[in-house]
Order: C-alpha cells, then structure tokens, then sequence
C-alpha cells in the first residue's frame, strides 16, 4: 500500500514505526511500539540493571526517555513533523528492577504549529510513576519518506 493511501490508525502505525526504526536511542533502551493512533502512542520497556541508579530504582532518565518517546509518536502520528519545544516531568513513584513500564501519551491539542501532550508513566500492574507534559513544534517535511504532507 502507498503511503497515499494511509489514513487514520494505519498512518499513525506507520509514522510509529518509521521513527522508531531511525531512533537509536529508543531502540537501545528497549522500548517497543505497543499502540499507534492518531494523536496517540503506548511504548514499554523492562527495567534493567543498567537503567538502576544508586538509589536501586529505575534512573529519572530512563523514565523521561521512554515518555518522551511516547510523546514523539504521538505528535508525528499524522505525518507531519513535530519536535520537542518544551517537556517537563513529575516523578510519582519509584520503578524497580524487573518494573515493565508503560507510557501512554494523548494529543490534548493541536493548533497552527503547536501541539501538547499528556503522558502518563505506569508500572505493568497499572500504578502511576510519572506524569510528562510536552509541547511539540511542526516543522517541514513529512515523517514518511517519500510522502507529501
């Protein structure tokens, strides 16, 4: 199927797994593509011994990564680039080792070239870690090669 041809759910899997595919980053850490839709993305990675810091919970960063991981799908779900303008994160409970994480972000809005999003940071049994807001910035171009936006 041509990229022209994508819409709705299938367009946002496909920008997904586009950027997941060129973000290094996001694959060295594990993380994997769960959901994919319009406005929305889940990703999840298992905590590892070298994601611990010397508290023995899961790094700040390594939770910040994966929701603004989420966040990155979610805003380019509609084949038109976005980047981070601004994010902040509130840290609720502490992840352990062996913690599956998972992140889900939601499209709260989307006007001219901005756009927020909500990400909510939970452990596999549902209890919330954190709490990530991100504004996002339309840049030129298409996520999809060879697409025009």
């Amino acid at each position: 199927m041509s990229v022209a041809a994508l819409t709705g759910d299938a367009l946002a899997r496909a920008c997904a797994e586009a950027m997941l595919s060129r973000d290094h980053a996001s694959q060295a850490l594990g993380i994997v593509l769960d959901d994919a839709r319009p406005g929305f993305a889940r990703v999840s990675l298992a905590i590892t011994q070298a994601m611990v810091n010397g508290h023995a919970i899961a790094h700040g960063g390594v939770t910040f990564t994966l929701a603004d991981s989420a966040f990155a799908f979610a805003c380019n779900s509609r084949n038109e680039p976005n980047v981070a303008l601004q994010a902040s994160i509130s840290y609720v409970n502490a992840a352990r080792l062996g913690d599956r994480l998972v992140a889900e972000a939601q499209e709260r809005s989307s006007k001219g070239r901005t756009g927020v999003c909500d990400i909510t940071v939970t452990r596999g049994d549902g209890e919330l870690v954190a709490l990530f807001r991100g504004v996002c910035y339309r840049i030129k171009g298409t996520v999809l090669e060879g697409a025009s936006s």
